[in-house]
């Protein structure tokens, strides 16, 4: 039988001293020690792995994240909900609206309107669940400084809510560097559970990376911490229940002698672990378009849009406009 432990010092294995390495690695609640990796534990907290493994057992037994049935799992997908775009093309396009319990990613180069629908969706998620918003705060991790409260404020008038409001509903962290990026995430499952945010934002998730890690001899330690940021945000999406939204730039792809030249950024380990993958492109008129690359079970499809004053909104490409 499980008990119900509400604080991680009622944990067997941690003490006060333990308690406190903990919190200082930004392990605040028995969930947050659940879903960490052993390996985590030991390096964040500077434990023992034995003490680590001890505690990570005993977090796991309280909230029974071993072994699930599939109608568990279906019960569990159930619980999942969608916030609108703001635009019916995006919504249809991603199957009824940005899903919870995911990594969404967009890809694409400057100008593409990453930022657009990341500040767009920030707006959203704060609205009723009848308006298409998820009822909670958002944490926005801007890592090129891209965010701007100026454009939400419009945004927000522009669809007649309270603009100061709005720009109230959304905790802001600059990250100066990748550790700090990374520093953000790890202190950011206190922050989502006690602030009910259901929207997380990390624009861009791999420029710190790429700047800082340069060259061949560097690429090994790069993906491999990527890899563990990446998934700490995916732990987080699916214990909380929020949707979690990061933006990715193109490099060229030498090798494409027939079609896109470019490609998202971060190899193998960012295509992995994003559950959707969206790349957007500039088309002509002001027009965006918005492809589906990878997904579970979207299809591959594409679809239109603008950006305007409130944000995205729908569009029609010339040629189509006659169909």
């Amino acid at each position: 039988m499980s008990t119900e432990i509400a604080d991680i010092q009622d944990l067997d294995g941690v003490g006060p001293v333990t308690a406190g390495k903990l919190h200082e690695a930004g392990f605040d609640s028995v969930e947050s020690l659940a879903i960490a990796p052993i390996k985590e534990l030991v390096e964040k907290a500077n434990l023992e792995h034995s003490t680590a493994l001890k505690i990570s057992r005993a977090a796991r037994q309280t909230i029974h994240t071993d072994f699930v049935t599939a109608k568990q799992l279906w019960e569990r997908r159930q619980t999942l909900q969608r916030l609108s775009f703001g635009s019916n093309n995006l919504n249809k396009l991603l199957g009824g609206g940005l899903e919870t319990q995911a990594i969404t990613e967009f890809v694409g180069e400057f100008g593409a309107g990453k930022s657009q629908i990341c500040m767009r969706l920030s707006v959203n998620a704060q609205q009723l669940n009848k308006d298409g918003g998820l009822e909670g705060r958002v944490l926005f991790i801007d890592t090129e400084g891209t965010f701007s409260a100026q454009r939400v404020h419009q945004m927000a008038q522009s669809l007649q809510l309270d603009p100061e409001k709005v720009l109230d509903g959304i905790i802001y962290s600059r990250a100066y560097n990748s550790d700090h990026q990374i520093l953000t995430v790890d202190h950011s499952f206190k922050i989502c559970k006690e602030e009910n945010v259901k929207l997380m934002v990390v624009d861009s998730i791999l420029s710190h990376f790429r700047g800082e890690y340069i060259g061949r001899e560097s690429l090994a330690e790069r993906q491999q911490r990527l890899n563990s940021h990446l998934h700490k945000l995916l732990r987080i999406a699916q214990a909380l229940n929020l949707a979690v939204v990061i933006t990715n730039q193109v490099q060229a792809n030498p090798q494409a002698f027939f079609g896109d030249p470019m490609r998202p950024a971060g190899g193998n380990i960012l295509a992995h672990a994003s559950t959707h993958r969206v790349m957007l492109k500039k088309a002509s008129g002001g027009i965006r378009i918005a492809k589906i690359i990878d997904s579970p079970y979207l299809p591959e499809s594409e679809n239109y849009f603008q950006i305007t004053e409130k944000g995205v909104e729908d569009a029609t490409p010339r040629n189509k406009r006659d169909d």
